[in-house]
């Protein structure tokens, strides 16, 4: 059975949360927790309620499993395509047919 360690979701937060560009303050403000808190938590000085981790979870979009566990391979790839994808909706439809035309154009080249 998988152990749960606090050092390691606190890992898994901040990488999350950096990835998506949000600073501890606006993760704190979007959980409704303080920033000290949520600095604790991401040292894994600090555990955090059911509901804390499922707003992180939601915020981050993790699931449990990958929070508390680490995420396999397969669902780290998941989370990358994610990323992109949500990148993407932000962008204007010209932003997305160059970021598709630089995509082919790397693509192609590394083959």
């Amino acid at each position: 059975m998988d152990m749960y360690d606090k050092n390691a979701v606190g890992e898994r937060i901040r990488a999350r949360r950096k990835a998506l560009d949000i600073s501890q303050e606006e993760l704190a403000e979007r959980i409704g927790r303080v920033p000290k808190f949520c600095a604790d938590i991401e040292r894994g000085q600090a555990g955090m309620s059911i509901e804390t981790m499922l707003s992180i979870c939601s915020l981050l979009k993790l699931s449990p499993d990958q929070l508390l566990l680490g995420a396999s391979n397969q669902a780290a790839n998941s989370n990358e395509a994610e990323l992109i994808i949500d990148a993407l909706k932000q962008c204007t439809e010209k932003q997305r047919k160059d970021a598709y035309a630089l995509l082919k154009l790397f693509l192609t080249a590394i083959r």
